[in-house]
């Protein structure tokens, strides 16, 4: 019996004399991102048509009360005075990442099962804390790290470090894993017992460990980069 792990290359590329391939990863995270336009724009259409004046309805109720869930979470986690500066970001990130972990149950690799993918998001969130610290601390930014004593300026460092790492590991490990599983079932296991039973593995590993791994990323997220700007409100 044979096992896919969905990991292919699909077309080689010369770049600066390098070679480099198109794989299931690109071509997955591309249908991700087509669907995620598609929907961006209906929504934009139906917000555009909505009346202000009437009881919102259908798509729109549903959009509204996504809206408000990622305004409220955002706002709860870092206070009034990051929480507009945010929302967005955070509910984009939220959105790929949960639709990315899902894709698996449409027969795609899911993009998150890729550390090229995990890794620059990682570092997008490590820059955002970074620039926030150093916004709103100033050199107490700089301070913090030789607290509580002098000696702990490596420990220190080393711990800002390991938030990428951290925060990128934990989503691509677990979504890795969820994928290497399923691949394995269904490589191994005779097909008659493939019709149902796969299922059950699927509402776990796809939709209940993919939608936490997407609430922890984004949480930890929101923790961060307000514990760096370290603001009351």
């Amino acid at each position: 019996m044979d096992v896919d792990f969905y990991v292919h290359g699909y077309q080689k590329l010369n770049v600066f004399g390098a070679d480099v391939y198109i794989t299931t990863t690109h071509v997955c995270l591309a249908i991700v991102m087509v669907i995620l336009i598609a929907f961006a724009i209906v929504c934009n259409r139906v917000i555009k048509k909505a009346d202000p004046t009437k009881t919102p309805t259908g798509l729109l109720n549903v959009i509204e009360l996504l809206v408000e869930t990622v305004d409220n979470l955002v706002l709860s986690n870092m206070g009034k005075t990051l929480a507009p500066k945010f929302k967005n970001y955070i509910g984009v990130v939220f959105t790929l990442i949960i639709v990315c972990n899902l894709s698996g149950l449409f027969g795609l690799r899911p993009p998150t099962a890729d550390y090229g993918v995990t890794l620059p998001l990682a570092l997008i969130t490590f820059a955002m804390i970074q620039y926030q610290g150093f916004k709103w601390q100033k050199m107490g930014k700089i301070k913090g790290l030789f607290e509580p004593i002098f000696l702990f300026l490596p420990v220190n460092i080393i711990s800002e470090f390991a938030t990428p790492i951290s925060l990128s590991l934990r989503l691509f490990a677990n979504i890795l894993s969820g994928t290497m599983m399923m691949a394995l079932i269904y490589g191994l296991l005779p097909k008659f017992i493939l019709i149902a039973w796969p299922a059950a593995l699927h509402g776990y590993l796809d939709v209940f460990a993919g939608a936490l791994q997407a609430y922890v990323f984004s949480m930890l997220t929101m923790v961060f980069i307000a514990n760096a700007a370290d603001i009351d409100e």
